[in-house]
C-alpha cells in the first residue's frame, strides 16, 4: 500500500485550514501577562502571552495597533481578543489580536496613568513653573467648540462678571481624533500672535471618550509651552484630565474657569465703597483732630500775645540774675570768713610775733641754733630781733 507524500506547505496549509474552520477559535478572549513585546518600525506588534504553564505567540498588526488607548508593556495582564491560525511560512500557530486591553482596567484608564506617570516625570506638572492667573485680564482667548454650550455660558459670565475684558473665541473640535492637534494649534497660535493675556481651554461634559482630546500628550505639550496663563476648564467636577495637571489653573466647569478667570465687578464695587467709607471716616477724624489743634492754639496765650513771651523769659532771666548775684554775695563773704580765720592762725603761729615778746633767733653757719652745743667759739652768729639783725662772735 502507496501512502502519499505531502509537501510541508501542503501540511501547513491544510492545518492552516483546519483551525480557520474551527468556529471556537475565529474570535476567542485569552486572558495572560506580555511577554518580548516589541513595536516595530513597520507599524506591527509582536509579542506573547503567558501562563504559569504556556506562552501564545501574538501578532497584532499595524491597523488594529493603531487604535491601542495605552503603551503595552512586559509583564503587563492584558485580555486579547483575536484568532488562532497558522503562518504556513513557519508552521508555527499563533494568535492574529484585534483588540487589546489591560486586565481589570480600561485601555483609557490605563493610557491616563501612563501619560500622567510620563508627563509627572518630565516635570510639566510642577507647581513652581505654574504662571498667576492675572487679577485684570483685558483680553482673553476662549480655545474651545464655538458652537457648544459652553463656550455660550463663558461668554455670558465673562461679559456678567467683567464686562471690561475683551473676548476672543477661537473656534476648534473639542472631540475626536482631529481635536488634539486643533486644540494644540489653536493655544500656539494665541501665543504666536499675542492676542490674549489669558486662555481658557475646554468643554462641557461627557463621556471619558468624549474628553478625550485633553489627555492628548500634543495639547499637554502645548500649554506647558505657552506663555500665556492657561486654565484648564473640561467636563464637570469629577472629570481630571492631563490638561487639568500641566494647566496653570483647573476648573472644575467651564463656566468655573470663567468665574476664575474675572474678579466679579459687584464685589469689587462694594469693595471699593467699603474703602470709600474708609477714607472719609479718616479724612473727617483728621479734620476733627486739626480742628482740635488750631482750637487749642486758638487759646494760646503765646499766639494771642507773642511778646508775653519775652516779658516771662526776662522775668526768669531777673530772678536767674538775683539768684546769682545772691549766691555770689555769700559765696565771697564765707571765703572772706574762711580767709580771716586761716589769716588770723597763720599770724598767731608767726615767729614774728614771739620775736616780739622779747626772744631772738640765733642763725650761725649750720644754720639755727637750737642748743649751746651748735655753736663753736670764735664762730660769726647772727641775732635775729624784733626790729632789725645783730653780728656777734661767740667767745
Amino acid at each position: 500500500m502507496k501512502y502519499p507524500v505531502y509537501s510541508v506547505s501542503q501540511v501547513n496549509g491544510h492545518i492552516r485550514d483546519l483551525l480557520d474552520a474551527d468556529p471556537a477559535l475565529s474570535g476567542l478572549f485569552i486572558r495572560g501577562e506580555l511577554s518580548n513585546y516589541k513595536a516595530y518600525p513597520s507599524g506591527h506588534h509582536y509579542f506573547s502571552m503567558k501562563d504559569q504553564e504556556g506562552s501564545l505567540r501574538c501578532v497584532m498588526f499595524r491597523r488594529e495597533a493603531q487604535t491601542l488607548r495605552f503603551r503595552p508593556e512586559n509583564g503587563m495582564k492584558v485580555l486579547a481578543f483575536g484568532r488562532v491560525a497558522v503562518f504556513p511560512r513557519d508552521g508555527q500557530y499563533q494568535l492574529y489580536v484585534s483588540s487589546l486591553t489591560p486586565d481589570g482596567v480600561g485601555d483609557l484608564h490605563a493610557a491616563f496613568e501612563q501619560m500622567k506617570a510620563k508627563l509627572e516625570a518630565e516635570g510639566l506638572f510642577e507647581e513652581a513653573r505654574k504662571r498667576p492667573i492675572p487679577r485684570f485680564p483685558k483680553r482673553i482667548a476662549l480655545v474651545t467648540s464655538p458652537a457648544g454650550a459652553a463656550v455660550r455660558d463663558m461668554i455670558r459670565i465673562l461679559g456678567a462678571r467683567w464686562p471690561m475684558a475683551e473676548v476672543y473665541v477661537v473656534p476648534c473640535r473639542v472631540q475626536g481624533a482631529e481635536a488634539p492637534p486643533e486644540i494644540a494649534g489653536a493655544i500656539a497660535w494665541v501665543n504666536q500672535q499675542r492676542c490674549a493675556d489669558l486662555i481658557i481651554t475646554g468643554r462641557g461634559g461627557g463621556s471619558m471618550e468624549d474628553l478625550w482630546c485633553f489627555n492628548d500628550e500634543g495639547v499637554a505639550r502645548a500649554i506647558y509651552a505657552s506663555t500665556i496663563p492657561v486654565i484648564s476648564a473640561v467636563g464637570h467636577e469629577p472629570d481630571v484630565t492631563i490638561a487639568d495637571y500641566v494647566a496653570d489653573a483647573r476648573a472644575a466647569t467651564p463656566s468655573n474657569g470663567a468665574e476664575l478667570a474675572v474678579p466679579d465687578q459687584n464685589d469689587l464695587y462694594e469693595s471699593l465703597s467699603h474703602l470709600t467709607r474708609r477714607l472719609c471716616k479718616a479724612a473727617d477724624r483728621q479734620l476733627s483732630d486739626a480742628r482740635a489743634r488750631l482750637d487749642r492754639a486758638a487759646r494760646c496765650r503765646m499766639l494771642r500775645d507773642p511778646m508775653s513771651w519775652v516779658a516771662d523769659r526776662r522775668m526768669v532771666l531777673d530772678r536767674q540774675q538775683d539768684r546769682l548775684s545772691h549766691g555770689l554775695t555769700l559765696a565771697l563773704g564765707s571765703r572772706r570768713e574762711e580767709f580771716t580765720r586761716l589769716a588770723a592762725t597763720l599770724d598767731a603761729l608767726s615767729p614774728l610775733k614771739v620775736l616780739g615778746r622779747g626772744y631772738t633767733i640765733a642763725k650761725g653757719p649750720r644754720g639755727i641754733l637750737k642748743s649751746v652745743k651748735d655753736a663753736k667759739a670764735g664762730e660769726s652768729l647772727k641775732l635775729t630781733l624784733t626790729d632789725g639783725n645783730l653780728d656777734c662772735t661767740v667767745d
